[in-house]
């Protein structure tokens, strides 16, 4: 059964769980979020968005042509608000902007041991966005097989019982079309949240990031590099204000 967040004449907001494609055109599966979606509420449903397979949360499906058509045009207008959680390898700045070429703003919310929590939030609309921009940083995410590390997936997987990519969409907000706005927010995934209560009591002690800092990074070809991202310069990237983790 998918949770169902908000209902309303038109919309439907669902909380993904990991593990399940959006769509079947992205997918063979049978149990497909659309099809799942679809049945529950007993309704044709207009997915406006999508979530990897691995990540969960927030998912906006609109109920009829025009409101489908609405929430569209306000999405490729860069009206709606999306908020991720991710756990990272790695401890990026406490704040960056990260244009390459697409555009993610990012807040580092805790740290523990060599990873981090981080709020991602997406300016624009790429496949695989955060996931390459954190890995651009240095801080690729946890269970990410792409573009992450096996070393530390394992390690989630065996010490913190985490088996899939750490990334939730926790928040949406963008403009109804009714006039008004969607504001709808979910609690973390099960599953990410015993990961991080795993992670502060087996790095309990370890030194926490602080300072205030603005980073913007442009079109710059930073590779895998230590667990702290480093004061990467080149064409095309301006740091500001930073402080690391020593």
């Amino acid at each position: 059964m998918i949770t169902i967040v908000h209902r309303d004449a038109r919309c439907a907001v669902v909380d993904k769980p990991s593990g399940i494609a959006t769509h079947r055109g992205w997918s063979d599966d049978e149990d497909a979020l659309l099809q799942q979606v679809r049945d529950q509420l007993h309704a044709y449903v207009y997915p406006i968005h999508r979530l990897d397979r691995g990540a969960s949360g927030l998912t906006l499906f609109a109920l009829d042509k025009e409101a489908a058509r609405a929430f569209t045009d306000a999405w490729m207008s860069g009206l709606a608000d999306k908020r991720y959680l991710a756990i990272t390898r790695g401890h990026p700045p406490e704040h960056a902007v990260i244009d390459h070429p697409s555009v993610t703003e990012i807040w580092r919310r805790e740290t523990f041991g060599r990873y981090a929590l981080v709020e991602a939030a997406p300016r624009t609309g790429r496949l695989h966005q955060i996931r390459r921009h954190l890995k651009h940083l240095s801080c690729p995410l946890i269970g990410d097989v792409n573009y992450g590390k096996g070393e530390h997936n394992r390690i989630f997987r065996t010490q913190h019982a985490l088996h899939r990519l750490a990334l939730h969409c926790f928040s949406l907000r963008l403009p109804h079309p009714d006039g008004s706005e969607l504001a709808v927010t979910c609690d973390l995934a099960p599953d990410m949240a015993t990961a991080l209560a795993s992670c502060r009591v087996a790095y309990a002690g370890s030194e926490r990031t602080s300072g205030h800092e603005l980073v913007e990074v442009a079109h710059a070809g930073v590779e895998d590099g230590p667990d702290h991202a480093g004061d990467h310069g080149g064409d095309g990237v301006l740091l500001a204000g930073r402080e690391h983790d020593r």
